[in-house]
Order: structure tokens, then C-alpha cells, then sequence
């Protein structure tokens, strides 16, 4: 039997915070209290530091295939990066091939995970066909697989139309079932592309004024729309602009059961970053792209009054040097989309959330861990309580740290966020009881076994959040 005991830290939950000792034996917390002094195998000192529900990550792609090469973390790196940030559980989507079932997609992503995982991890589905056998297959993945959400596009190439997405919305109340969305106008893009492409305007900053505000507005709005006639429950991924989180506010109004996720590039970076000399603006392109300030602060209002449950990274990286510019450094459309986080969610949130006053450290551990496992199903994580996980974080705010991308444990050669000061780290890291990451003095260190995760069986949603 492997125990831990945590003395002295102040305890954070989304409700409010407390002065308290936490016991942990063979994965599972089983007291929280004062002066507790059971003997543990470990002992630590929290004096000064909070003890946080460790993050959960709800959007991330970990070996994903793309075009030929696929994103730079597979399921180890991926995961040591993760736990050295201070996440603890992450879930990933399901890739999807023509012709394939759920079944046969989720077992292939199960297969890279295996052995390899560090942490505990769970699947999206993604329907990317209109098949009505893939429709079917909902009531199976919700009840056996252990997937309860399901991703559709409305934009690239494996997007499915609006009347397949009112199918999908139908299925999934009938089982409690969650979609999710990637919403943008795929016209509208084609048009901005032939306008931009026509004026010679192909520079990385042309890839945000490809991809206007009104395109991801527009997609939600209608997205929106068709969950209200169904009367089935919607998840906004990567939420990036103040007109989509208007759209989500009055669509709640009418009684809407929408949730809204968004990310700390669209919280903190601005479109600015495109006219970074020469190619640089390339490391930041990602779909949806980079915004403005007016969209950062509409986002964080988002979050302070509930409008947006959670926070996310869609983790997705490729080298700058060899991925970003391997198909040509001469228009936009080339770079491969996508940019890492998943290391920095975290301290990067704390530092511009808490830290800085927007938010405060309850809500914090509310959207990046208590209402992710309870939208997702993940009924052992998001809550320092008796009987849950003891995935745990130590976090110390008083310890600074600048971001530096050969400081991080990423598989990829850069970080959107080099240079950010951070104001508070991590200083021990647990998943279910066993310690992960430590602060080495300098920066954070793995200390866990890759191939220890666990698949999670998430379960439909029930009830609300």
C-alpha cells in the first residue's frame, strides 16, 4: 500500500478554500482534515503553498495524422509535459478514417496510448461521415465504450453538413450525449482566401483576416440553432471571439444547454503576433486564430460570469523549424495549424488570471478541473474530496519563472509563450497518489512512469453543470 500525506497547505476547490491536511492511500484521497498525522510513506510540507485538484485538460491531439506527418507528442511526451504543468488528466480525440466504425477508431487510439501514457487519459469521439451506422454507434460508445462526446467540423475537409449534424444533435439527447463543435464558416473562408490570394497578401498575419470574427459567429450562431430545435446539449470548442460568446449568452437565455470552452492563446496573445519578423508569425497560427484585446477581455468577462466553463490548450504542436515551414514559407495556407500548451496551462492561467486579478483562484480550479470532469463524466477527478483520485497539485505563488521553450518537456522546438513571466509554479505533482513532477529549483522535473495512465470511461452528462 503506497500513502501520501499533504500538511499544511491551503486546500482550493471551486466553492472556497481552507487551511487543511489531505490523505491519500493506493490512489484515492480517504481524509481531509486538521493536524492529521497517520504515518504515510510520504510526508509533505504545504506551508504557504495551495493544494489544487490537479488540471484536466479536455482538448488536446496527441499523435495526430496529418497530411503525411502527424503532431510532434505522442502519448509519452505528451503526457511527461502535462504532468510537469500541473495536469494530471487530458482527453484526446478519437481520429477518425472513412469507412472506419467508433469502435475501430477508439481501440486504434487506445493502442498509441498504451504503455505510453503517464497520466490518465480519456477519448472524443469525431464523426466525420454521414453514415447512419455511425449515428447508431452513439448508444454503444456512450454506454460501453466509455466516449460520451463527439466532435463534428464545420470546416476542412472532414466536415460533415447541417443535416447531419441535426442527426447527430437528435442521437445524442436520446443518451445523454455531448457534441462538441468546431465552428467556422468554411465559405466564408474560401472567399477571404481568393480575396487575399488576388491582392498578393499572404504573409502569416493574412492567416487571422482569412478567418474574420464574423466566420466563427456566424457557424455558432447557427450551431446554436440547431441544438435549440433538437433540444440537445452543445460544447463550443475553442471558443475565440466576443460576437460567438454573445451568441452562447443569448442562446442560454432561451434555455439552450451550451457549454463553452476556450484556451489561453485567445486569452492572452493578439493578432499582433502575425507581423513577428519574417516568419515568425507561423508559430501562432492556429484555427481559430489569434484575436484582439477587445476579444481577450470579452473571454475572461466570459469566464468570471460563468458564460465559459472550461479551459483548454488544444495541444497541437509542430516544430517550427522542419513542420511549420515544410510545405513553403510563401503563403499562409501552407503552414500546418496547430501550436503547443499543454505544459503551460496552468501557471500560464494562474499568472494572467489569478494573479493579475481577473479571476479568482476558486474560479480557476473550477473551469480547469471541477466542471471538466463533471461535463466530460470524469466522476473520480476535478475535486479534492474523499474517494476521488489524488491527482494533486502543490502550487507555490510565490515562485517565478520564465517560460522558456528548452526549459519545457514538449516535444516541439518552441512555445507561443517564450518569455512570459510567470508569478507561481508547481512544486509537486501527483497522480492518484503517485508523485509525477517535482521543482527541481530551476524548473520542473518528471519523476513518474510512462505507461502508468489509465483509460478513463467518461459517462453522459447528467443533470447540468
Amino acid at each position: 500500500m503506497s500513502s501520501l500525506l499533504i500538511k499544511g497547505g491551503t486546500v482550493v476547490s471551486a466553492s472556497g478554500r481552507c487551511e487543511a491536511d489531505v490523505y491519500a492511500q493506493n490512489g484515492s484521497i480517504k481524509t481531509i482534515g486538521s493536524a492529521l498525522n497517520m504515518p504515510a510513506d510520504e510526508v509533505v510540507d504545504a506551508s504557504g503553498q495551495y493544494v489544487l485538484p490537479g488540471a484536466i485538460d479536455p482538448h488536446t491531439h496527441l499523435a495526430m495524422p496529418l497530411n503525411g506527418y502527424s503532431s510532434q507528442d505522442d502519448f509519452e511526451t505528451g503526457t511527461v509535459a502535462a504532468a510537469c504543468g500541473g495536469v494530471t488528466s487530458l482527453i484526446d480525440f478519437v481520429d477518425c478514417r472513412p469507412g472506419d466504425s467508433l469502435y475501430e477508431s477508439i481501440e486504434r487510439k487506445k493502442s498509441l496510448a498504451r504503455g505510453k501514457a503517464a497520466l490518465d487519459y480519456g477519448f472524443h469521439g469525431t464523426i466525420i461521415e454521414d453514415r447512419p451506422e455511425l449515428i447508431a454507434e452513439l448508444k454503444p460508445a456512450c454506454l460501453d465504450y466509455g466516449v460520451p462526446s463527439f466532435k463534428v467540423y464545420m470546416v476542412y475537409d472532414i466536415r460533415v453538413d447541417d443535416a447531419a449534424i441535426l442527426q447527430l444533435l437528435a442521437e445524442a439527447k436520446k443518451h445523454g450525449a455531448l457534441v462538441q463543435v468546431h465552428a467556422e464558416n468554411p465559405a466564408v473562408i474560401d472567399y477571404m482566401n481568393r480575396v487575399l490570394a488576388q491582392k498578393g497578401k499572404l504573409a502569416p498575419y493574412y492567416h487571422a483576416k482569412s478567418r474574420p470574427n464574423l466566420c466563427e459567429a456566424e457557424a455558432i450562431h447557427r450551431m446554436l440553432k440547431m441544438a435549440e430545435l433538437t433540444g440537445s446539449r452543445v460544447y463550443i470548442v475553442h471558443l475565440s471571439t466576443a460576437e460567438g460568446l454573445e451568441h452562447i449568452r443569448r442562446a442560454r437565455e432561451r434555455g439552450v444547454e451550451v457549454y463553452a470552452e476556450t484556451c489561453p492563446q485567445y486569452l492572452t496573445l493578439t493578432e499582433e503576433l502575425y507581423k513577428s519578423p519574417g516568419f515568425e508569425g507561423a508559430k501562432y497560427v492556429c484555427s481559430p486564430p489569434l484575436r484582439t484585446e477587445a476579444d481577450n477581455r470579452a473571454l475572461w468577462s466570459g469566464i468570471r460570469t460563468g458564460a465559459i466553463q472550461t479551459l483548454a490548450t488544444d495541444h497541437c504542436p509542430f516544430d517550427f523549424h522542419g513542420l511549420k515551414d515544410r510545405f513553403g514559407t510563401d503563403d499562409y495556407k501552407k503552414i500546418p495549424n496547430g501550436a503547443p500548451g499543454i505544459e503551460t496551462l496552468l501557471p500560464v492561467m494562474y499568472t494572467a488570471g489569478v494573479a493579475k486579478g481577473r479571476i479568482s483562484l476558486e474560479k480557476l480550479v473550477e473551469v480547469l478541473s471541477t466542471n471538466t470532469s463533471r461535463i466530460f463524466g470524469l466522476r473520480s477527478k476535478g475535486e479534492i474530496a474523499v474517494g476521488k483520485d489524488a491527482d494533486l497539485v502543490v502550487f507555490d505563488p510565490k515562485q517565478k519563472f520564465t517560460i522558456q521553450s528548452g526549459k519545457l518537456h514538449m516535444n516541439v522546438d518552441y512555445t507561443p509563450f517564450e518569455g512570459f513571466e510567470l508569478e507561481g509554479m508547481p512544486s509537486l505533482v501527483y497522480s492518484r497518489g503517485l508523485k509525477v513532477a517535482q521543482w527541481t529549483g530551476s524548473q520542473m522535473e518528471f519523476c513518474g512512469k510512462p505507461g502508468r495512465g489509465r483509460f478513463l470511461k467518461g459517462r453522459p452528462l447528467a443533470g447540468g453543470v
